[in-house]
């Protein structure tokens, strides 16, 4: 960006403004607010320019300059967004301009059948950036629908050029859409020159933005040990006992969006972080590897810490993304670098791991600030610990781990000293008295209840933490969640397996499988102390939506999953392989799989290097019901399936860091990464691949350094949207107990 235009950019748009522009006919949607198109000119620069986009329904337009201020700019560019449209968040980069700098956060787009199309933009905050995605997902969700319609729509989508950010500006076309809502996202362009985000939760009256989200059901059994400035300090009692070290938390409450808490974290601007960090102020960047992950070099003098008057730096590493559910998680752990060896006068001293958990909390729609729910879990070595609990006097306040768990406290204070960042943001949604679109509900994707993503369940969970005993709030309907209350009945038991057995052919005679005709290349489990192996779980591991879910949000736990686990295979290939199951070596091709009422092919594609692929295969004992939800995923668009196919992760015994990095959230994976569908024979084959997304690369690769000692259950099922999909049930589950790499065997494409 170079000087006249960062001269314009504070004059620009003024905040607060957010005021319609349109007439609401038509019921559609209207976004709107100031981004950054990235790309490289035709002589190999690249070029960071302020931009103003609108996304109207399924149409973008991308101006220079804002059009309510200027009335007769045309846009630079102009297109539609597709069905094959993918979005793809790539976190923070730096970007220079005029002496300074700053941190932005990209979103790529692209066509998944056509690489010419595609681009970035970027936004002063990664709130920001979630809404956007948001927009353009419902741009998305307009377009699947006008294609479904067939006939005339089918033709339009043909003649129209879809959006293209990169290369040269496409001829501009005139398109004319209604409106019902308009919905104005950020503050204006003067956020990137203030280095720092003020942007609040963007909750509107229609509760667009808002998330409701569950309890966290852990496997851990916290006890409050200790207030320090509202803040209450937890003890693991369960990881103590253990001797495996002592997992302590800190949880604060702060009158803030996890948006704005979530940029004070990762800040390391000196001057904020005096303000309220005790411990870690002096920070300095060394490395930054993709948007989601950097190493960062530190320096203290901890004279109320140690013994020793000395000077001590460290090195630790930061990694963050955000969930589908909006809850940002960061992983810190320490770490060397070669830019940064001993210094000379400094201890090297290596900082407790720990992790940072922000989420939002629902507020009544009456409140005049949002609020999150900040959590600091840290590790420390058990003879510490134990030494300080044995003693009348505290010598934890004298520790590194204390200074650790305070910055959740200086967090809170700084910014309850700040209202600048507690109050709402100029975001504004206005709302005609339009009635909302009519759409199909077994497409929607807007659905008025939230999932609430926290859907594994361990056995020996329990907790006193607020955590686990809070009530969710869905407009009116409040449920109470304690200590799994809402864990299945008898009765819900029976509504789950009797719609569960309506997904197969009632009237077809039952196949007999036999698990000796099926090998994979990872063996099945002989017990459960044997390792690098598979087996397949029940369900009640899992929390799964009951009959009344569109009501009231009511979960049940799983019963036994639909289809069969007949064998796994564990590759090692070259590249990622799609349609495996044509492979020859592949079971779906030998003669037991071909006579298989039907088989679902999950074949998850890790990237690595080498690469691997975890194969899955599960096995119906009947044909599938035409008339079933199963029926429709199976044969059904790629629309469908993305918007339905949905995998529940849960690190059953494992690294602690590594639970909270996969954590227990259902993920629907069509729209976290890229998923190819191959329906032929007897069998679909679903082909996910992991290194699609940045994020999602950036998790497994923490994974596969501690594969060999931990244990994962998956669990695949088919999102329930409707009444009459409810309750849902568990397609398949499997359980990877401590695999190991070397063990993979090689298949050639």
């Amino acid at each position: 960006m170079d000087d006249s235009e960062l001269k314009k950019v504070g004059s620009e748009r003024s905040q607060g403004s957010g005021h319609s522009r349109g007439s609401s006919v038509g019921g559609r949607s209207e976004y709107f607010g100031w981004v950054y198109h990235l790309g490289v000119n035709k002589i190999g620069r690249e070029y960071c320019h302020l931009r103003f986009l609108y996304i109207r329904g399924k149409y973008v337009e991308m101006y220079k300059r804002d059009p309510d201020e200027d009335p007769g700019i045309r846009p630079i560019r102009k297109g539609v967004v597709g069905p094959t449209l993918m979005v793809e968040e790539l976190g923070r980069r730096k970007v220079n301009h005029g002496g300074g700098g700053g941190d932005i956060y990209v979103i790529r787009f692209y066509n998944r059948l056509d690489e010419t199309k595609k681009g970035e933009i970027a936004c002063a905050t990664a709130g920001e950036a979630l809404k956007w995605m948001e927009a353009f997902d419902q741009a998305k969700h307009q377009a699947e629908q006008d294609l479904a319609r067939g006939g005339s729509a089918r033709n339009k989508l043909n003649v129209e050029d879809e959006i293209d950010l990169d290369g040269h500006r496409p001829r501009v076309r005139h398109y004319a859409q209604g409106l019902k809502r308009l919905i104005k996202i950020g503050q204006g362009p003067e956020t990137l020159l203030r280095q720092s985000s003020n942007l609040a939760s963007d909750i509107g009256a229609d509760g667009f933005f808002e998330k409701d989200v569950g309890d966290a059901v852990e496997a851990y059994e916290w006890k409050c040990v200790r207030t320090v400035n509202g803040v209450r300090i937890f003890q693991d009692v369960a990881s103590s006992e253990s001797g495996k070290g002592v997992i302590v938390k800190a949880v604060g409450v702060i009158d803030a969006s996890a948006d704005t808490a979530f940029e004070v974290v990762l800040n390391l601007e000196r001057r904020q972080r005096y303000e309220w960090d005790m411990l870690t102020g002096d920070l300095e960047l060394i490395d930054s590897y993709d948007g989601h992950y950097d190493v960062v070099y530190g320096t203290y003098s901890p004279m109320y810490l140690s013994r020793w008057d000395s000077k001590r730096d460290f090195i630790f590493s930061r990694q963050w993304f955000r969930g589908q559910d909006g809850t940002y998680t960061i992983l810190q752990l320490p770490r060397v670098h070669k830019k940064k060896p001993q210094k000379s006068g400094y201890h090297r001293t290596k900082l407790n791991p720990s992790t940072w958990e922000i989420r939002n909390l629902n507020t009544s729609k009456d409140a005049n600030t949002p609020r999150c729910l900040v959590t600091q879990m840290v590790e420390i070595h058990s003879v510490g610990w134990w030494k300080w609990k044995k003693n009348h006097f505290s010598k934890f306040e004298k520790s590194v781990p204390y200074a650790l768990l305070c910055q959740v406290a200086g967090l809170k204070e700084y910014i309850a000293a700040n209202p600048a960042l507690k109050f709402k943001s100029a975001a504004s949604v206005i709302q005609s008295k339009i009635s909302q679109l009519s759409v199909s509900n077994a497409e929607s994707e807007a659905d008025a209840v939230h999932d609430e993503f926290y859907d594994a369940v361990s056995a020996d969970s329990s907790s006193s933490d607020e955590e686990s005993d809070t009530e969710i709030k869905n407009t009116n309907v409040t449920v109470k969640l304690k200590n799994v209350a809402w864990a299945i009945t008898s009765l819900a038991l029976k509504r789950t397996l009797s719609n569960a057995n309506k997904e197969l052919d009632p009237k077809a005679a039952s196949f007999i499988i036999d698990p000796s005709q099926f090998h994979g290349s990872l063996r099945k489990a002989k017990d459960d102390a044997d390792t690098n192996c598979w087996t397949s779980p029940n369900g009640t591991g899992f929390v799964i939506r009951g009959k009344t879910y569109l009501k009231d949000s009511s979960k049940i736990t799983g019963g036994d999953p639909l289809l069969k686990l007949i064998a796994v295979d564990w590759f090692k290939v070259d590249k990622s392989i799609d349609r495996i199951a044509l492979h020859p070596r592949c079971l779906i091709q030998s003669e037991a799989g071909k006579k298989l009422p039907f088989v679902l092919v999950v074949n998850l594609q890790v990237p690595a290097t080498p690469n691997y692929s975890l194969v899955l295969y599960y096995a119906s004992d009947r044909p599938i019901n035409p008339n079933s939800l199963l029926a429709k995923f199976v044969d059904g668009s790629d629309m469908f399936r993305d918007a339905r196919f949905k995998l529940i992760p849960s690190i059953v015994d494992g690294y602690w860091i590594v639970k909270r990095a996969v954590g227990s959230k259902a993920c629907l994976l069509g729209k976290a990464v890229s998923c190819k569908y191959l329906r032929q024979d007897n069998f679909l084959e679903i082909d996910v691949d992991i290194g699609s997304s940045s994020v999602a690369r950036s998790i497994i690769g923490l994974v596969l350094g501690y594969v060999t000692s931990i244990v994962v259950d998956l669990a695949i099922l088919i999102e329930a949207k409707e009444e009459a999909d409810l309750p849902e049930y568990i397609l398949g589950t499997v359980r990877l107990n401590r695999l190991k790499i070397d063990s993979s065997v090689h298949l050639e494409a």
